[in-house]
């Protein structure tokens, strides 16, 4: 694979993901002969630019796309890639009509951009949305013990954190709804880096997405490094959701290892994670078709049997 950026790789990724997932959708219904839990034809609501907090001086909106009736109803935070730099939450617009179709309240949120805002700007902004979403649980008919995360590289990155992270760990940030928990309930990560502390990255990401979201290198910012890592917080004390990662094999961007050592030490710490090796693929989309769909199968099958139990 052709080396490049974290955000060109993510948001083309992006781009193909809305007919992947309806592919997934459909591989589940043939496997499971069940045509009910498609959920193709079924009516969904659609609210964009919902107000859920403040960074900074910034309103924080997030799109929500949720299925008719009085649920309650499990949720999923997509978090769009884009090398902590880039992207917007525009981009998953028809990935959660696609998932509140299955039967999920999908919210995209937005979280603020390096370099003008840089770690932990970007997690206090995740966690903002987590709370959000339990304090308004009842209008929106969400189930707010049922609360699942996922995203691309730099989006699973901070779908890692989510899970691994409490108000004990100083990153909750200050927009609103302190009372609630942004704990949640399952994770899904694709490619996502989990330590910052290792010497695995090229030039270019530590130039171009690194030293900007972390503030200076890994020698001058030791400790931002440490805190940005999802490892850190990984811990027999503390208790965590199951994961999913899924990592192409070939990935020169981030490593598999990230996702490997990642898993070794959640199960390590007596928490369920399991990672789906793709086979010769690298970072992103330019993966085949088959591969996508399957591992996109994979993650709903995941979040089916962790939020719908």
């Amino acid at each position: 694979m052709i080396r490049g950026s974290l955000a060109v790789w993510g948001i083309v990724g992006i781009v193909v993901l809305c007919g992947l997932l309806i592919g997934a959708n459909r591989l589940n219904d043939r496997r499971e002969r069940d045509s009910a839990e498609s959920g193709k034809e079924k009516t969904i609501r659609l609210d964009a630019d919902i107000v859920f907090g403040k960074g900074g001086s910034m309103d924080l909106k997030l799109d929500m796309a949720r299925p008719e009736g009085m649920g309650p109803f499990p949720a999923i935070i997509c978090l769009h890639a884009g090398g902590w730099i880039g992207g917007d939450r525009k981009q998953m617009k028809g990935t959660i009509e696609v998932l509140a179709r299955r039967g999920y309240v999908a919210v995209s949120p937005d979280y603020r951009l390096a370099p003008q805002d840089r770690f932990p700007a970007q997690i206090e902004d995740c966690k903002a949305a987590v709370r959000w979403l339990r304090a308004n649980a009842e209008k929106y008919g969400i189930n707010p013990q049922r609360i699942g995360v996922f995203g691309f590289s730099a989006g699973a990155h901070l779908a890692c954190l989510l899970g691994v992270t409490g108000k004990e760990d100083g990153l909750e940030g200050a927009s609103g709804n302190a009372e609630q928990s942004s704990a949640v309930q399952a994770v899904v990560s694709f490619f996502g880096p989990t330590d910052f502390t290792q010497p695995v990255w090229s030039k270019e990401v530590r130039q171009r997405h690194l030293t900007p979201f972390l503030g200076g290198t890994a020698e001058e910012k030791a400790d931002v490094y440490r805190r940005a890592s999802p490892m850190t917080y990984v811990s027999k004390s503390k208790s965590a959701p199951p994961f999913l990662f899924v990592h192409g094999s070939a990935d020169d961007i981030v490593p598999i290892q990230q996702s490997e050592q990642m898993v070794e030490k959640l199960r390590q710490a007596g928490i369920s994670a399991r990672l789906i090796t793709v086979p010769g693929e690298g970072h992103g989309w330019g993966w085949s078709h088959e591969h996508r769909l399957t591992s996109l199968a994979h993650m709903m099958n995941f979040f089916d049997t962790e939020l719908k139990k």
